[in-house]
C-alpha cells in the first residue's frame, strides 16, 4: 500500500509561524510533524510515500529529499503556488498512487495510530475513515458510525465523532471528477448517503495541530514527559 501525506496547505491559522515555514515542518517533541508520520509509516511497513506540496514547497522537498535518509521512497506532487485543497490535491496525485486503495494522512496531526492495522484491511467501501472522540476545539464533531451489523458505515447525519485525518481511499472515490481546487469532504458526505464509506473509532493519542496554542500545549507535554 502506498501513502499520501497532505502537506500543501498554507496553515493560515498558524501564522505568523507558517509565513516562513510550512506547517508540516513545525516541530513537535523535537521533530517535525511530517517526520513523525514518515517514521510511523515506515514502522508499519509502508515505504512508498507521496507528499503533495504547494506553500513553501521547496522547504519540504529540501528537508526530506528522496526519503533515503528515512529508509523510504518519497515522491512529490507539486500543485503550484496555490494549494488545490484536499480533494483537488489527492486527485492530482492519483497517478503516483497506482490503482489500488491508498492511505491518506493529514500533515498537521500528531498521532500514534498504528498504520499497520490498515495494511490488510478488507475494504468493502470507497473509503474507510479513522474517527476520534471529539476534541474541545471540535466539540460539534463531524460524523457518526452506524450500528449496521458490524459493517461500520459512517453517517453525516449526526456528529458523534471527529475525522482524524487518517483514512484509506480508493481511486474510485474520485472517479469522473474534474481537476481543480476542491475539498474531499463533500465527496465523502455524498458517498455516505449511499452507505459507501466505512470507519472505525481510534481512542489512542491524537492531536490536531491547528493553532499555535495547541502546538505550544503539546510541546509542553513532551517536556514534562
Amino acid at each position: 500500500m502506498r501513502a499520501i501525506i497532505l502537506a500543501a496547505g498554507k496553515g493560515e491559522r498558524m501564522r505568523p509561524l507558517t509565513l516562513v515555514k510550512p506547517k508540516p515542518l513545525l516541530e513537535v517533541c523535537g521533530k517535525s510533524l511530517i517526520e513523525h508520520h514518515i517514521e510511523n509509516l515506515k514502522h508499519a511497513g509502508i515505504t512508498d510515500i507521496v507528499i503533495n506540496v504547494s506553500w513553501l514547497a521547496q522547504q519540504i522537498m529540501q528537508k526530506l529529499g528522496s526519503g533515503e535518509n528515512y529508509g523510504v521512497k518519497i515522491r512529490y506532487s507539486y500543485e503550484g503556488e496555490e494549494p488545490l485543497e484536499t480533494g483537488g490535491g489527492i486527485l492530482k496525485a492519483l497517478p503516483l498512487l497506482n490503482e489500488e486503495p491508498f492511505l491518506v494522512v493529514n500533515g498537521d496531526i500528531k498521532t500514534d495510530f498504528p498504520f499497520e492495522k490498515l495494511l490488510n484491511k478488507d475494504l468493502n467501501s470507497l473509503a474507510h475513515l479513522i474517527l476520534v472522540n471529539n476534541p474541545p476545539h471540535n466539540s460539534s464533531g463531524d460524523f457518526s458510525i452506524n450500528d449496521d451489523e458490524s459493517l461500520n458505515h459512517i453517517s453525516a447525519s449526526s456528529n458523534k465523532y471527529t475525522y482524524s485525518g487518517i483514512g484509506i481511499y480508493t481511486p474510485e472515490l474520485l472517479k469522473n471528477l474534474q481537476a481543480g481546487t476542491f475539498s474531499i469532504t463533500p465527496i465523502l458526505k455524498q458517498k455516505m448517503q449511499n452507505s459507501e464509506v466505512t470507519g472505525e473509532l481510534y481512542e489512542g493519542q491524537w492531536d490536531d495541530i491547528g493553532k499555535i496554542e495547541r502546538l505550544l500545549e503539546i510541546n509542553s507535554k513532551c517536556k514534562k514527559n
